[in-house]
């Protein structure tokens, strides 16, 4: 067993590591702050490869895979979540278009999202349906040669910025709870009756823009179709656990800046004639942490591994919920950590802590919150999926 990265992960993880420290942590304040959409950070991760690091060589990426991404991000999450988000955005919209779309499909949007021509975003969650995905009632309606779908999303990362959408539907019924009646699609924005709605007020991640999708008649080809009919929520679930890597990678990210920023802070800060950093019960605290950033990312790089050998069927699903709930969760500990650490300092906009902290509690609800993660864990142990005998 080899836990050394491979000296092309290396070089990628030094050249990230350095991008990120030199270019995105300067950016990282100002970006929450003006909550605008970092178009420097995307042109940055443009010229340097980024974009297409998880797509295929043959569609015009890298080929690095989801450990690759894993690896990029968690460098990037140091110091910003929400340029993180911009390299998760490569990931997972393409995703269901990686793993059932046809040839032209891969060529007009994932080729294209490696390139930096376009953008992509999923539209899976609704008002009333978020963990509950078929509680959802987009609807597509067989119509002629082709569909009409007609429905609203929400909490749609990257909405604004997106040049076209996968669209998660139920087919014809939109009261359905059969699996085998949805499908997803490939929508470009401007498809007629398509328009993006409200945008949110964000706690944290600002800067990269979350609302609402809204489908009125919109009418596709039968060539949108990821996949067969029928296939919706078997290519959205494996799509999405393909993802949980990639988004506990954000949450690695994070606990390694956050805790970075507090063993820096408690080296400087003196109280009672020395260093805090000389406090027993501090440094028992930050031991926590890192031990369990190690935890977190041996879980995550399997999980990643696993991804990249197509193992995020439901038969492998709880090893990757596994690295998605102890890495999301190990963020906002973390950085609850972190804070307590700069005491009254840490509450403050002056310090780096009070972002952390708005940060990392989005990590846990994302592409499946905590509690949905264990339930996913919880039926991988009892229908024997995860088992040691």
């Amino acid at each position: 067993m080899d836990f050394e990265l491979s000296d092309e992960l290396a070089e990628l993880q030094a050249t990230v590591r350095r991008l990120a420290r030199e270019r995105i942590k300067p950016r990282a304040p100002e970006i929450d702050e003006a909550n605008a959409y970092p178009d420097d950070v995307f042109e940055l991760f443009r010229d340097a490869g980024l974009l297409g690091l998880v797509i295929p060589e043959e569609y015009g990426g890298s080929g690095g895979g989801i450990l690759g991404l894993s690896i990029a991000i968690e460098e990037v999450a140091k110091y910003s979540n929400t340029a993180a988000l911009i390299l998760l955005l490569t990931r997972l919209p393409t995703g269901p278009i990686l793993i059932a779309g046809t040839e032209a499909q891969k060529q007009a949007y994932v080729a294209t999202v490696a390139s930096g021509e376009t953008r992509g975003a999923f539209a899976l969650s609704e008002p009333q349906a978020g963990s509950d995905v078929m509680g959802q009632t987009t609807v597509a309606r067989r119509d002629g040669d082709g569909y009409v779908i007609s429905g609203q999303k929400c909490w749609m990362s990257g909405v604004v910025q997106a040049d076209w959408f996968t669209v998660f539907c139920k087919l014809d019924d939109p009261e359905t709870k059969d699996h085998g009646c949805t499908a997803s699609f490939v929508v470009p924005r401007d498809t007629p009756g398509l328009a993006v709605g409200n945008t949110d007020r964000k706690m944290g991640v600002r800067g990269l823009d979350t609302g609402e999708l809204i489908l009125d008649a919109v009418r596709v080809p039968h060539s949108a179709l990821i996949g067969a009919e029928g296939e919706g929520f078997r290519i959205t679930m494996e799509g999405l656990n393909s993802m949980r890597p990639i988004v506990a990678a954000r949450g690695i990210g994070l606990a390694e800046g956050a805790l970075m920023y507090a063993v820096d802070y408690a080296k400087e800060r003196e109280a009672f004639g020395s260093p805090i950093a000389d406090f027993q019960g501090l440094q028992w605290m930050l031991a926590e942490v890192a031990t369990e950033i190690e935890a977190a990312r041996l879980l995550t790089y399997r999980a990643a591994w696993m991804s990249d050998r197509g193992d995020y069927g439901k038969s492998h699903a709880a090893y990757l919920s596994m690295a998605k709930y102890y890495a999301t969760e190990l963020a906002v500990k973390a950085s609850h950590v972190a804070l307590q650490v700069l005491g009254a300092a840490g509450y403050m906009k002056d310090h780096m802590t009070e972002l952390y902290y708005r940060d990392a509690r989005q990590l846990t609800i994302v592409e499946g919150t905590t509690q949905i993660q264990k339930g996913i864990i919880a039926r991988g142990l009892l229908e024997g999926h995860l088992w040691w005998d």
